[in-house]
């Protein structure tokens, strides 16, 4: 039988153009809570240095004790530290762009995957094209939907294995060249880093680290934010907040909607937003759980991969006011 699910297209821009405009043109104050937090540079540092020290104090256990670890801890610190390399995208975390590109990278230290590069390009990609079939990579292609289809198996699949679906999302994404010096940078730095743990500290550390990168984007409580950002479960809202504890453990990345509107803004100002602006934010869905969030995609039939909003592809080179609401993205990459 014939998938006949799809996407929910909607004309014109993504919600956040027109919400950014009218919350500055109301709270012109709002302005102020842009720029970097470099305090941020230290915490990236103690979670580096803490998840080396736990590769090496587990260095010699057995796999379960690996498995448990790289579960219950592992994964939150990596997580963070994947929200530290969102941070440096958006050159947040110290006042330059090279600055923020060098933490990048020492954010990937204990990820074993070349991450921040990648991320740093197509994650402005995704703000600049929300929403775009074509061009926005947190979108699935047609044939990653169908294939992950609607059964909870395949779905709760798909989140485990969400860093491979992550990996080759930009395959989909059109004109946009994949490569640049800094990837190379990062996919050769990185080996080395890998190389150098498993030789010096031991293949079990590695292992636990890797462990800990795949927790933190798949099946763990933390793999509802994937679901909670973009997917549909308010008819006609886009994107979605999470108000819950865990913002605690990962820089408040649960304020989706204050991001997407003001993404200049860090994460230790991103509650300011809504408190600024109550009345943009409190008829909004949010979300106080991520792991309601995830249990209701894998079990709801009425959610899949389909369950999205998009727009209208513009061309890269398109150009209108609105874009300039965006402080001109396209610097970041």
């Amino acid at each position: 039988m014939t998938n006949k699910r799809d996407y929910t297209l909607v004309e014109g821009p993504n919600c956040h153009v027109t919400r950014r405009r009218e919350i500055l043109a109301k709270h012109p104050e709002v302005k102020d809570l842009t720029g970097p937090y470099q305090l941020s540079a230290v915490y990236i540092t103690l979670i580096v240095l803490g998840q080396l020290v736990m590769a090496y104090a587990l260095r010699d256990q057995a796999w379960w004790v690996i498995l448990i670890a790289s579960y219950a801890i592992g994964a939150f610190a990596n997580h963070s530290l994947y929200v530290m390399i969102h941070e440096c995208t958006h050159n947040v975390v110290l006042k330059t762009a090279f600055g923020n590109k060098i933490m990048g990278l020492v954010c990937d230290i204990p990820l074993v995957l070349p991450s921040a590069m990648g991320f740093r390009k197509y994650h402005m990609i995704h703000h600049k094209h929300l929403g775009e079939y074509a061009y926005d990579p947190d979108i699935t292609s047609y044939t990653e939907s169908r294939l992950i289809g609607n059964s909870a198996f395949m779905k709760a699949l798909w989140i485990a294995l969400f860093s491979v679906s992550q990996a080759l999302r930009p395959l989909k994404v059109q004109y946009y060249k994949p490569l640049n010096i800094w990837t190379a940078i990062n996919t050769v730095l990185q080996i080395i880093i890998n190389i150098a743990v498993y030789v010096y500290i031991g293949p079990m550390a590695l292992l636990y680290l890797a462990l800990s990168t795949l927790f933190a984007l798949g099946l763990h409580p933390l793999g509802g934010r994937w679901i909670q950002e973009h997917y549909i479960t308010k008819e006609g809202q886009e994107t979605y907040s999470y108000y819950g504890p865990l913002n605690k453990l990962t820089f408040n990345m649960g304020y989706h909607n204050e991001h997407h509107d003001f993404m200049n803004v860090a994460w230790i100002n991103q509650p300011k937003i809504s408190q600024m602006a109550p009345e943009f934010y409190d008829s909004l869905k949010s979300y106080q759980s991520w792991t309601k969030v995830l249990w209701n995609f894998i079990f709801n039939p009425k959610i899949d991969s389909f369950s999205r909003i998009i727009h209208p592809d513009r061309h890269p080179k398109a150009r209108d006011k609105e874009a300039n609401l965006y402080n001109n993205v396209d610097a970041h990459f």
